[in-house]
């Protein structure tokens, strides 16, 4: 078992939008949101707070444990969705009603997780050092997943997204 999954504790009353325009209790959005067949997505909204870091990590959990089979793979994608928000909210929230959407694409054969945020700065991975307290980010979520890499932003929407792909059905190595 890995240190996340170890981690994970049961549902709180955290609340996370849903697509639908209003903040929902992730109970509600769990049991709204049937499996996802082949390419739906699924898109949250969470404030752009370090304090929903959790929330965001397990919200994407909860939705992966349904479409990807290994525990390892749960915890690398919730892992590195959780390195993009941060990302997201550290050199993109400004203000206190900035937003970040979390969206979920699955084909058959691959997951794609994308972080949307409003600054048009592309992310740069940044060399650091082995007492650098920050800085490794991308880098964990290059290790993590089979490729990342950024987008525009959907039509008439500011800022950038990033995203992440995975194979679904592959078993991660364990050492």
């Amino acid at each position: 078992m890995t240190a996340f999954r170890a981690q994970r504790r049961a549902p709180s009353s955290l609340r996370v939008h849903d697509g639908d325009g209003t903040f929902a209790p992730r109970a509600a959005v769990r049991t709204r949101t049937a499996r996802p067949a082949a390419n739906e997505l699924l898109r949250w909204t969470f404030p752009a707070d370090p304090s929903w870091a959790a929330a965001v990590r397990h919200t994407v959990t909860d939705r992966l444990a349904t479409v990807l089979p290994h525990p390892e793979q749960i915890d690398n994608a919730a892992l590195a969705t959780g390195e993009l928000f941060a990302n997201a909210v550290r050199h993109a929230g400004h203000g206190p009603g900035d937003t970040i959407t979390v969206a979920v694409e699955c084909t058959e054969h691959v997951l794609r997780v994308i972080v949307a945020d409003r600054s048009p700065l592309p992310p740069r991975p940044q060399p650091t050092d082995d007492c650098a307290e920050s800085g490794r980010g991308l880098a964990i979520v290059s290790a993590l997943t089979d490729g990342w890499g950024t987008a525009p932003p959907e039509p008439g929407s500011p800022g950038k997204r990033v995203w992440f792909t995975m194979a679904r059905g592959r078993r991660e190595a364990t050492p």
